[in-house]
């Protein structure tokens, strides 16, 4: 049987709101039938409706837990004027045991989105991350590259707190005495802003024979490359100007007021370039001037990597150290200039025999043109300038340079020609261009003057690392003297501006003998007067002992004897 649930009479005030007054004085079970022990609660109309019912709020049960929970002052709480109980005899569903009460959702109700708070706390799911194992793998690479060339670096340190380049460029090429007066200090920056132009030159006199350039050379690949070949018979000349017979003639006939040979007159003209020290012997003699190199000079020897910034073994004795690779490239750039040529025995001969060479005596392929150019209107410049082989271009022979880059050790260059020269060869050229842009300006700045048609570089390796005697030719390439000098941006105009202005100063000076010394430690020239009996007894006759020696082994790789001595060699026969 459903109960009946019965709302007493609910009195009428017409004075205002809530019950009348009759009513609050009266006893409530006298006059309605509402539930006893309802409180009443005045309000006013100025103060803020509540919820009137919240359904949703989940109030806990009332045991044990509810004793120890403080008072909240809101309806249910003991503190509240609205706590009350129900007769539950008067309800009879309140005695029901809630055996048919069933559960059907006891999620909490969602939160209202709205309001700034929910869009900044939202918590948004956190995506997987994403591992790319290529990425990975590559950057474990590029650590063990990193970690493989720190090791390099420090391996070939002889000292581990000095770099190699600091110790290098310390080292003067020639020892300042005393008793030496220094009267200029020329620094590099004012090089940079000269420029003069000069007019063709003019030939003096062709001396020497050349043989015919070898064009299957051009043809090499390291697929199929050239064992390099030793020439023992043939010698080879580093004659200095003051020592040249022919200068000596032109200068008694007043042909010219300055005189010098192309491998003084690009060291000059490349000088902005250079990090290693050099020095040029300066005489003044009446109105003339000479330029001239030592006995044994820096000059003789070819540099390898000097402007690279890769550290080479400061050990003198170790076959990479700076000095003994000055050896090794001398050494192969005077035998591929003769290996290239095609031997046949017909030659290109000129005005002269070569100067330097006595009778029966078989020389290299070598032409010396002793060419004039005008500085000034009463200043004349002459020089001795080489080329090594002619070969025939429309019918006409064209002149041409030889030199050849040599490759010592990948890991310090960080190219492998072997696989990156028939594929990548301008890398390899760029490469080349950074760790020996010296060498490469001065090789150009002698093709200019020489006014040579062609100039053939070739690519040399060692057959192992670890040997510096054995090599191959892994490829040749010919460029354009002047097309090249564009490409490494070698101005012709600055280079003849530093030897004018160089001669100028030295025109200034007073007879005698002075000495122009590239700065071991700064970019900059000094002229330092000196005794005119300087460097007189510096070049010893005597070879010097055999564990000093860098020469290269008796026999080539055909099996045919070769002592390697020549009669101008002194880098491979007395400097080393």
């Amino acid at each position: 049987m459903v109960g009946v649930f019965e709302v007493g009479a609910v009195p009428f005030n017409p004075d205002g709101w809530g019950p009348p007054e009759s009513t609050t004085a009266t006893p409530l079970s006298a006059t309605t039938t509402l539930p006893l022990h309802v409180p009443f609660a005045t309000f006013s109309r100025s103060e803020r409706l509540g919820r009137i019912a919240d359904f949703t709020r989940n109030f806990p049960s009332s045991n044990a837990n509810s004793s120890n929970r403080p008072s909240s002052g809101k309806p249910g709480s003991a503190d509240s004027p609205f706590d009350f109980s129900l007769d539950l005899d008067a309800f009879p569903l309140a005695n029901d045991d809630g055996s048919a009460f069933r559960l059907v959702d006891a999620k909490p109700p969602p939160r209202p989105r709205f309001g700034p708070k929910w869009r900044f706390n939202q918590h948004r799911p956190q995506l997987p991350q994403r591992r790319d194992e290529e990425v990975e793998a590559r950057k474990r690479e590029a650590e063990k590259e990193r970690a493989r060339r720190d090791r390099l670096y420090n391996l070939n340190r002889s000292n581990q707190n000095q770099q190699r380049r600091e110790a290098a460029i310390f080292k003067s090429s020639v020892d300042i005495q005393p008793e030496w007066n220094m009267l200029e200090q020329i620094p590099f920056s004012t090089f940079s802003k000269v420029s003069f132009s000069v007019a063709d030159p003019d030939d003096l006199l062709l001396c020497g024979a050349l043989e015919y350039y070898d064009r299957s050379f051009d043809r090499i690949t390291p697929k199929n490359e050239r064992r390099l070949e030793r020439f023992k018979n043939r010698n080879f000349f580093k004659v200095t100007t003051t020592d040249d017979p022919v200068i000596r003639r032109l200068a008694n006939e007043d042909k010219a007021t300055v005189f010098a040979t192309d491998t003084i007159l690009a060291t000059l003209m490349c000088a902005p370039r250079s990090v290693y020290s050099w020095d040029i012997v300066v005489q003044r003699v009446g109105n003339k001037l000479f330029f001239d190199k030592r006995d044994g000079s820096q000059l003789d020897l070819l540099s390898v990597h000097e402007t690279s910034q890769e550290p080479l073994p400061e050990a003198k004795d170790d076959i990479n150290s700076a000095y003994s690779l000055s050896v090794e490239a001398a050494y192969i750039n005077q035998n591929f200039s003769q290996q290239v040529l095609v031997g046949d025995g017909n030659k290109v001969t000129f005005d002269e025999p070569n100067p330097f060479a006595n009778e029966g005596d078989e020389v290299a392929s070598v032409a010396y043109r002793y060419r004039r150019w005008k500085l000034d209107n009463d200043m004349y410049l002459v020089a001795r300038c080489e080329v090594q082989s002619v070969v025939e271009i429309n019918n006409k022979n064209s002149f041409v340079t030889l030199n050849a880059l040599n490759e010592f050790d990948p890991k310090y260059s960080g190219v492998d020609w072997r696989q990156k020269l028939e594929t990548q060869r301008g890398a390899v050229l760029a490469t080349e261009l950074k760790n020996n842009a010296n060498k490469l300006a001065k090789w150009t700045a002698q093709a200019i003057l020489a006014s040579a048609d062609l100039m053939k570089l070739g690519y040399v390796t060692r057959v192992h690392p670890r040997d510096h005697f054995n090599h191959v030719i892994l490829g040749v390439v010919g460029y354009k003297p002047r097309d090249f000098a564009s490409q490494i941006n070698l101005n012709t105009s600055n280079m003849w501006g530093i030897v004018k202005s160089i001669v100028d100063l030295c025109m200034k000076l007073n007879e005698g003998k002075y000495v122009l010394v590239k700065d071991p430690a700064k970019p900059q020239v000094r002229i330092y007067e000196v005794p005119a009996d300087a460097f007189e007894n510096d070049y010893v006759e005597e070879p010097l002992p055999e564990d000093e020696q860098v020469q290269p082994p008796t026999e080539d790789a055909e099996g045919v004897e070769s002592n390697g001595n020549t009669n101008d060699n002194k880098e491979i026969e007395a400097q080393t």
